[in-house]
């Protein structure tokens, strides 16, 4: 079939769209097993964030996600630097605060006074966010979902605005009571302004099926934090465990995934550590490349 010159090229110019609808997920890792390393020591993680780097580095990550307290606004200057020396990508910041009261309009400002100043920095992307719990993780009511909801809506699109995602982060209360917060805030928010940041484990120790919740989040989910246990104590590495994770990966899979995975390891008290927190590093990366094909 004889094609004209420009039909090859309309083809060509396709051709990379077409390919960015395959399943194509990407590693990062997360620190908060740092932050535990460094509170046991009664030591900031922050003073620490030259040698946590190398060790990423070392690990063979080179995409990191990290929270608010790495970025004071008087040393994120120095926390970026501090990437760009170690080859780390800051593809998402993780920041939270209440937005199911008073304080809402206050908590967006926040968020988006940070992610002013990360935005600097190459390949971010997008903003994970968790809402505070009430005190002893009282449920909200009705009225506080609609405010938080509303809440989340508006730092979506005005993150939208500035180019960046916003990316709902949970743990175990927004699971609570089969899910209710965790589904409100699905149902009542827009795809195109709210994504989500799906964080497995959490999702299974607030009593949820983590493979349900991922189908239910669907095409929303744009990071996926990954941690396993067994008989409900956090391992040391990301490995087989409670959580089927080839089940998750296969679901990734049926939505040509291309967001990112993210290696968030964490300590139990009866966590038994046997390794270097580096070697677990690389040991959990390797494991991730593997179940979810990343190549």
């Amino acid at each position: 079939m004889y094609l004209s010159r420009r039909e090859c090229l309309a083809m060509l110019a396709a051709a990379p769209l077409a390919g960015a609808k395959s399943y194509g997920p990407r590693i990062a890792v997360q620190c908060y097993v740092f932050e535990q390393a460094y509170g046991q020591k009664q030591q900031k993680t922050l003073d620490h964030a030259d040698e946590i780097f190398a060790t990423l580095q070392e690990a063979g990550y080179r995409a990191v996600e990290l929270t608010s307290s790495f970025f004071p606004p008087e040393k994120t200057a120095d926390t970026l630097a501090l990437l760009d020396k170690h080859g780390l990508a800051l593809p998402i910041a993780y920041i939270g605060g209440p937005m199911h009261n008073e304080s809402a309009q206050a908590t967006v400002d926040t968020a988006l006074a940070y992610a002013d100043r990360l935005k600097a920095h190459k390949g971010l992307e997008a903003i994970s966010f968790n809402c505070d719990p009430k005190p002893v993780h009282a449920a909200k009511t009705d009225a506080e979902l609609e405010i938080e909801a509303r809440a989340l809506e508006q730092l979506g699109a005005a993150l939208a605005g500035k180019k960046l995602r916003l990316l709902v982060h949970q743990h175990a209360p927004e699971m609570a009571d089969h899910a209710r917060e965790w589904r409100y805030f699905v149902q009542h928010t827009t795809p195109k302004n709210v994504g989500i940041c799906m964080d497995t484990h959490w999702s299974l120790r607030g009593g949820e099926d983590a493979l349900q919740i991922l189908k239910e989040a669907g095409k929303r989910v744009g990071d996926v934090h990954l941690r396993n246990s067994k008989d409900g104590v956090w391992l040391e590495e990301l490995a087989d465990g409670d959580l089927d994770y080839k089940a998750v990966a296969a679901e990734l899979k049926k939505n040509d995934y291309r967001g990112w995975l993210t290696v968030e390891l964490a300590w139990d008290p009866k966590t038994q550590i046997t390794r270097p927190l580096g070697e677990n590093l690389q040991r959990s990366r390797e494991y991730a490349e593997r179940v979810f094909g990343v190549k």
